[in-house]
């Protein structure tokens, strides 16, 4: 008997071992950009113009960027794909290229290989707050209108009470997950800055959760401690700023919780693409394949959630003008300057009576029902055999959905005040050192440098511990506090000095400017 010659692709991966007589046999080549622009010398000038007839590339967004642009020009008789699930940048430069195909959220949720997604927002039906010196009480319409504005939606965003409440609801929301089928679902959290994302940390800890921070600023040792925890279980929650991005892959997280206003799609999408990995293949319906980003509706992020899911509408002018254009959010991270430990703005109570839930998938929707009748027929099932016509899958998708309990109201949680204090003096210390940062940078003073040590007749320190002092001096003298003493200090009091720090940093550093 004659078998048929089968083709099979060779397939050749640039790895350390690889050599270019691995390449020069395969028909497929596997690397990276960093591997090409980092490694130039060892493959770029072997390849002949025409090695390659075609470039497909990941994360194809980046596809403007000078080291791929570099490697397009190498190869012009290269026929380029880029793949990309956000097509559209936040630095205003245009994604290079013409979209040839679009397979939507809406297909890849209902054939279970995504997440289904719903925002909960918080919605105050009254919040009183003090801004420059003048107080202020808004009902939730009147929030609707100041959330447009940036120093109200930063001022929510850095909030005690209002990152209370999303805290306390995305508990809420990652309790209704894990309780459904006992599985170990995860919250991970955004914050506007380091600082921030401890306060955020605490939050959690206060109530009972075992939460890490993770940033750029950690050396690669603690990121792969915290990440460890993460993977076998260990945490509940991860708070990040500025990582954890594209390509990253942990399922069990399920709950995105919003501590900061994202200026532009294309960061939103990416957070909200941390939750959208599936704990069950294949399977649209398991409960453990579902998502929920809680936000506040005061941080404006419903314009994004909006945006999100009219990915999907089919409208190439919309998305074409995605491609074109952007909105460059502001610095923030390691690389900006640091900001003050609060905004200009003080919450002093906000009453929340409801969640806003919009689920990306409506089942009233006549698409989202036309489209899953079509993936039940695609798997061999025969809707109209089942009794499953337009209006009955309706009925029963919104029925499902009723039965399921999601949280309808927020429930705020107690918080031991032993276990507060505890926390607080952590966070006193931390956002002191934090100041500390702030102040040295405002004199323009490299931190290991010496001159503000030299003030104080501190040999041995460099200039962040010696302002890291001061600020410690500082703050008790505002206590009337012996040095030592800290342990003392009651819930009361360390809740009074917190919202003081900006201030007390203010006078430190006018303080060292002068004698400086």
């Amino acid at each position: 008997m004659i078998q048929d010659a089968v083709a099979v692709a060779s397939v050749a991966m640039l790895d350390y071992e690889a050599n270019f007589d691995d390449v020069e046999n395969a028909h497929i080549v596997v690397t990276n950009i960093q591997q090409l622009a980092e490694r130039v010398d060892r493959w770029m000038p072997r390849f002949p113009d025409g090695f390659f007839d075609m470039i497909i590339i990941d994360e194809g967004h980046h596809n403007v960027a000078p080291t791929w642009q570099g490697v397009f020009e190498r190869f012009p008789e290269a026929k380029v794909i880029s793949l990309t699930a956000t097509p559209f940048r936040a630095d205003e430069q245009p994604v290079q290229g013409d979209v040839i195909y679009r397979y939507s959220f809406r297909d890849a949720m209902q054939r279970g290989y995504i997440k289904q997604i719903t925002a909960v927002n918080l919605s105050p039906t009254e919040i009183y707050f003090t801004y420059e010196g003048d107080e202020h009480r808004h009902s939730l319409e009147e929030v609707l209108q100041l959330k447009e504005e940036t120093w109200f939606s930063r001022g929510v965003a850095l909030a005690p009470e209002c990152n209370r409440h999303i805290a306390d609801a995305s508990i809420q929301w990652l309790e209704h997950l894990r309780h459904r089928t006992g599985f170990h679902h995860q919250l991970i959290a955004v914050a506007c800055s380091v600082a921030h994302a401890r306060q955020v940390r605490d939050l959690y800890r206060e109530r009972n959760l075992s939460a890490e921070v993770i940033h750029s600023g950690m050396d690669q040792g603690e990121r792969d401690a915290v990440l460890a925890d993460l993977a076998n279980g260990t945490l509940d929650v991860i708070a990040q700023v500025q990582m954890l991005g594209e390509g990253f892959d942990h399922p069990p997280l399920s709950v995105g919780a919003i501590f900061r206003p994202f200026r532009a799609l294309n960061p939103y999408i990416q957070f909200v693409g941390r939750i959208m990995r599936v704990n069950n293949q294949n399977a649209p319906t398991h409960p453990d394949n579902e998502g929920v980003v809680v936000s506040h509706v005061g941080m404006n992020q419903d314009a994004n959630w909006d945006d999100f899911k009219n990915i999907d509408g089919g409208d190439r002018e919309l998305v074409r003008g995605w491609l074109e254009a952007g909105d460059t959010p502001p610095p923030e991270g390691d690389g900006a300057p640091r900001r003050r430990l609060r905004s200009g703005m003080d919450v002093h109570q906000e009453i929340i009576d409801r969640f806003i839930s919009d689920p990306y998938l409506d089942p009233s929707d006549d698409a989202v029902v036309d489209n899953l009748l079509s993936v039940m027929r695609e798997q061999g099932m025969d809707p109209d055999a089942l009794g499953l016509d337009r209006d009955e899958l309706r009925r029963r998708l919104i029925q499902s959905r009723e039965r399921a309990g999601a949280p309808e109201r927020l429930e705020e949680l107690p918080v031991q005040p032993q276990q507060r204090r505890k926390v607080l003096r952590r966070q006193l210390r931390e956002q002191t050192q934090s100041a500390a940062n702030r102040i040295c940078e405002a004199l323009r003073e490299a931190p290991t440098g010496v001159r503000i040590a030299n003030l104080g007749g501190a040999p041995g320190q460099n200039n962040l511990g010696a302002a890291i002092a001061r600020m410690h001096r500082a703050v008790n003298e505002r206590l009337n506090l012996e040095s030592g003493a800290r342990r003392e200090l009651t819930l009361d009091e360390i809740e009074a000095i917190l919202p003081q720090l900006d201030d007390v940093a203010d006078e430190v550093e006018a303080e060292l400017r002068a004698r400086l």
